[in-house]
């Protein structure tokens, strides 16, 4: 054991958080909670976790479950690929491996989802096999500590980080090194003002030293954001006490794959209503539309990684049955089955502060 794995495990002994994933050697578990934490704090991650091992206990379980069902209970969490990516996942594991876990780090590359991070996660911490995982955490605590100055969004940079990975490991407890290393990152060698003062390895940190603690770890690349103006149509129609609506299913080659949200136009600029209405594609999936506006939104923005989007709904009361030409994936749902269907966390958002849609 290195002196830094030795100190770093003695801080992780301290300090860590108790989670239900920690407790366990058990594959499936550790797997889980890895993918649902991906891109994802672990105050949000945590609900999502109980939640599917409530429902899916097993792999076997999830294996069974349908896309709909599982995208519906990761709804919110964001990165809705990795919901499909879970669920294709497990179908591999029973499929392929009946049901039991690879316990070899190249065989878990295979599955769906899984990338390098993900099975030296799951080699360490379910199988205690040595491979150093490698995230957003580590790569901030060894460039601050060991003074890595070359961008970590190169290859040259991230050699560096694997190397100085690899040598640090603690290869007789490489699961409990590797949970701590990702613990310290998450929790003392935090991205903006850091509590170095009370830091276990301030007396040999590099970015503390030459005070370049905001300045590690150094990235080359600027992420160019695009912008994005939806202009949601909420269609609504009333037969007696029934309240049905328009869902739109969306296309596989955009995001949000695979889930609901409503009919819309987009544009590249935000355009008033009278606009749309001469727009081509404006309810032409609906036979001589009869329709009130009966209201409008607030603009709504969504930050994705890539995007940023600008949302506003507009809700159309039709005064004659909704009549669909071509539904290609439109439908008209039961409006108190709504919660049925996968929504994005940007429809989410507005129908819960509209505290749901009436007609």
């Amino acid at each position: 054991m290195t002196q830094f794995s030795y100190q770093l495990i003695a801080w992780y002994n301290q300090n860590r958080r108790e989670l239900p994933w920690r407790d366990t050697t058990d594959p499936y578990a550790i797997w889980l909670s890895e993918i649902i934490l991906q891109q994802t704090r672990v105050v949000q991650g945590l609900s999502y976790f109980q939640r599917f091992i409530m429902k899916w206990p097993d792999v076997f379980r999830l294996s069974e479950a349908s896309e709909q069902e599982v995208l519906r209970l990761w709804q919110g969490l964001g990165y809705y690929s990795r919901a499909r990516n879970l669920l294709a996942s497990a179908r591999q594991v029973v499929n392929d491996f009946d049901g039991v876990f690879p316990n070899d780090y190249k065989q878990l590359l295979q599955l769906k989802g899984v990338g390098k991070y993900t099975a030296a996660a799951i080699v360490s911490i379910a199988f205690n096999k040595p491979h150093a995982v490698i995230d957003g955490n580590v790569i901030r605590v060894l460039s601050r500590i060991f003074g890595i100055h070359d961008p970590v969004d190169t290859t040259s940079g991230m050699n560096q980080i694997e190397e100085l990975a690899d040598t640090l490991l603690n290869i007789k407890n490489p699961g409990i090194h590797n949970q701590a290393m990702m613990e310290f990152g998450a929790l003392q060698c935090i991205p903006v003002s850091p509590d170095c003062r009370n830091c276990v390895f301030n007396d040999q940190c590099h970015a503390l030293k030459f005070n370049l603690v905001q300045v590690l770890p150094v990235k080359s690349k600027k992420v160019k954001i695009s912008q994005r103006y939806f202009h949601y149509f909420i269609c609504t129609e009333a037969k007696g006490k029934i309240c049905s609506l328009v869902l739109n299913k969306r296309s596989d080659q955009d995001i949000w794959k695979g889930m609901y949200d409503f009919p819309m136009i987009e544009s590249t600029k935000e355009i008033q209503f009278e606009e749309l209405q001469k727009d081509t594609s404006f309810l032409n999936w609906a036979s001589n539309p009869d329709y009130t506006l009966t209201a409008v939104s607030d603009l709504f923005t969504h930050q994705l990684t890539h995007q940023k989007i600008f949302a506003r709904f507009y809700h159309l009361r039709f005064n004659t049955d909704i009549i669909l030409i071509s539904k290609n994936d439109l439908s008209l749902v039961d409006n108190s089955k709504l919660d049925l269907f996968p929504l994005p966390r940007l429809i989410d958002r507005y129908l819960n502060k509209l505290n749901g849609i009436n007609c």
